[in-house]
């Protein structure tokens, strides 16, 4: 089964079965993990945003700009900072790394 590694806040890592199709917002809430996810994955807020992994990051579809507009509203932004309600999980993405950013 494929799966993503999460860091959560306190830096603890959690090896999450990942369903192909669902985004990795819902992958991540569905685990129990603190994620927020305030708009239900409409790409209308940042509380579902997370750090990639550098080796993950080049391998992801790129921002649209929707998506780039709402990481400036960000806390603490950073060059490898994703919404994770934007990216869509499939079979290539299996090992994805992320880190839960600040709330």
């Amino acid at each position: 089964m494929p799966s993503i590694i999460v860091t959560d806040r306190n830096g603890t890592d959690h090896t999450i079965e990942a369903k192909v199709g669902w985004r990795v917002m819902e992958i991540i809430r569905e685990a129990g993990l603190p994620i927020e996810a305030a708009c239900g994955g409409s790409c209308a807020c940042a509380t579902c945003h997370v750090y990639v992994e550098p080796d993950w990051f080049g391998k992801l579809d790129a921002a649209e700009e929707e998506e780039v507009d709402m990481l400036d509203l960000a806390i603490e932004p950073e060059d490898n900072s994703r919404l994770s309600c934007q990216l869509k999980f499939t079979d290539a993405m299996d090992g994805l790394k992320v880190t839960l950013a600040p709330e």
